[in-house]
């Protein structure tokens, strides 16, 4: 793998964040399971660095049964008990119950739209965003259509999910390609 690339400059030389910026952020993802997933681990991230929520990744793969809403769904009070002690996630009960939660709502949406993906991708008409920013420093921490989300996912009973993290969301599952001009990956190299 080549380290001297050019990549975003939020990148750092740690091989988790080379293979994550490479090989997934802002690639489209249509999979409901990696959705929940992504909008899992983006809650989670609140109030922290990614590379924190990153390198606990299997980790939390293992504790919420690979992000299957099903499962999810139905956790009781005995498995968020092992959760709040499960030292490989960050430990925070809001964020916890919060999966937990959003699994529900997660699954009501799929049984109205079909799919949950149907649902996420209209925000940005079923099409990825296809930025080109000159810096890290101009890329947004919000738009209009992850306020739009983030409002549409709260009445939906959704937790965790305000308009930044909603952007990050967009930006990690390919609903929007935010790869600077500098990037090997940017838009017009990709």
């Amino acid at each position: 793998m080549d380290i001297k690339r050019k990549r975003c400059e939020w990148v750092t030389d740690e091989q988790i964040y080379i293979d994550y910026h490479d090989h997934e952020w802002g690639r489209p993802t249509h999979n409901d399971q990696e959705l929940f997933e992504m909008l899992s681990l983006e809650g989670a991230q609140a109030g922290l660095s990614w590379i924190t929520i990153l390198k606990r990744r299997e980790n939390y793969q293992k504790a919420f049964d690979y992000f299957d809403p099903k499962i999810v769904s139905k956790y009781d009070e005995g498995k968020i008990e092992k959760l709040l002690n499960n030292e490989g996630i960050i430990r925070n009960k809001l964020k916890v119950n919060s999966v937990i939660t959003n699994a529900k709502a997660f699954l009501q949406i799929q049984e109205e739209f079909g799919d949950f993906d149907s649902y996420i991708w209209n925000f940005v008409g079923g099409e990825p965003v296809l930025n080109s920013w000159d810096a890290h420093a101009d890329v947004p921490a919000s738009t209009k259509e992850s306020e739009a989300m983030s409002k549409d996912l709260k009445k939906r009973g959704f937790k965790f999910v305000g308009p930044t993290i909603c952007y990050a969301f967009m930006q990690a599952t390919g609903m929007v390609n935010d790869h600077t001009k500098d990037c090997f990956l940017a838009v017009d190299k990709a």
